[in-house]
């Protein structure tokens, strides 16, 4: 049986295409890894935002809660992503909340030992750099969504997301895209500011055009250019 240690976990970061391995074991040296069950919080609003998280397994969901108790999800993070970063932005407090969708392996570095590496090594710095870019561009093109398009609209935009994100070729037919990810009709609806009722329909229509195929577990779509 092979044992997985950090660094095994930051190589498959893409950390190998950017550091010599004297500088991954320098990073490995400061991260903690743990194992985190499905539904686990990681963290919550209000916070110190003192750590970084490098996923490495499973699926991670990031949300806020309005005021009157809604739930908005903002992102869902797959291995190999950053999360909880904003401490690197000047960001002193968490503002949302990180939650485990699928049994979780994450390395926490602290935000302390990650600045510093960033001030000695100048690609790593400027691969956090061009993530955190990553990020904000994707939360402008989810507010666009949210302002610009129908219900219908969001929804097939946030499906082909989270084909090209998280999806996979499917064998044999190089035009679908399997998506293992665990999503109800509720995250849809979170994730699409859109009624649970809406998005029932919606899918439902989607599935007879023949555009996906949909369960809690999967999506499949047919064809990325017809959504």
């Amino acid at each position: 049986m092979m044992v997985r240690t950090k660094l095994w976990y930051l190589e498959n970061f893409n950390l190998r295409k950017i550091l010599t391995l004297e500088e991954r074991k320098k990073v490995a040296g400061t991260a903690v890894m743990q194992h985190v069950p499905r539904k686990e919080v990681i963290y919550f609003p209000s916070e110190a935002s003192d750590s970084v998280y490098i996923l490495k397994e499973g699926k991670v969901k990031i949300y806020r809660q309005t005021p009157d108790g809604k739930e908005i999800i903002l992102n869902i993070i797959s291995p190999g992503e950053l999360f909880g970063e904003l401490g690197i932005a000047g960001q002193q407090e968490r503002e949302e909340a990180a939650v485990v969708l699928e049994d979780a392996v994450v390395c926490v570095i602290p935000l302390k030992e990650m600045l510093k590496l960033m001030q000695c090594m100048p690609c790593l710095n400027t691969e956090i750099l061009k993530r955190l870019g990553t990020r904000v561009k994707k939360v402008q093109n989810r507010l666009e969504s949210l302002i610009c398009k129908n219900a219908e609209q969001r929804i097939r935009t946030l499906i082909k997301e989270i084909a090209q994100e998280h999806g996979r070729i499917v064998a044999g037919d190089p035009d679908q895209v399997e998506v293992r990810l665990r999503l109800t009709h509720a995250d849809i609806a979170k994730l699409t500011a859109t009624c649970r009722q809406s998005v029932s329909s919606l899918l439902k229509d989607m599935e007879k055009q023949g555009l996906i195929k949909y369960d809690r577990n999967r999506i499949y779509v047919k064809d990325l250019s017809l959504l």
